[in-house]
């Protein structure tokens, strides 16, 4: 038997994980580097292919995504992809594309959360209540689900 030669990881050091969405390079790193400074664990996405490819593959708590990319309904499209996976992550628009009809047709999409990123102490606020509210609707699921199995 071959064991695994990385070193063992501990509960307390794991980071959440944001699938951060964005098809101009600049933002796309900007937003790394402060989500990252901010205690989580990014990857990222260049299209909404990219997107979804990293969906199926790995399992985020946060998945914020840019509305406009390749299509203007891109990031629409990602968040209803990363909405149909099993592990439910918590989702959001990120948008600094300032536009009364962008905003007002983003926050009427079901259940979106817009997300502008100039304040960073509020953007990172609404990044952990994000990822505090998909925690409280997991363990909720898995109590109602514990308490139909008795």
């Amino acid at each position: 038997m071959v064991k695994s030669r990385q070193a063992p990881r501990s509960r307390g050091l794991d980071l959440a994980r944001v699938l951060l969405v964005d098809d101009e390079l600049t933002s796309r790193l900007t937003l790394q580097t402060v989500l990252e400074a901010g205690g989580y664990h990014v990857d990222a996405a260049a299209s909404a292919a990219e997107a979804v490819e990293k969906l199926d593959d790995q399992e985020y708590e946060l998945v914020l995504s840019d509305l406009r990319m390749e299509s203007p309904e891109a990031g629409l499209k990602v968040l209803a992809h990363a909405r149909m996976m099993d592990y439910k992550p918590a989702t959001a628009l990120i948008t600094t594309y300032h536009n009364s009809r962008s905003r007002g047709g983003a926050r009427s999409a079901a259940g979106t959360v817009l997300i502008e990123p100039e304040d960073l102490p509020e953007l990172l606020s609404r990044v952990a209540d994000l990822i505090s509210e998909r925690a409280t609707r997991r363990v909720e699921r898995e109590l109602r689900h514990a308490a139909s199995c008795q």
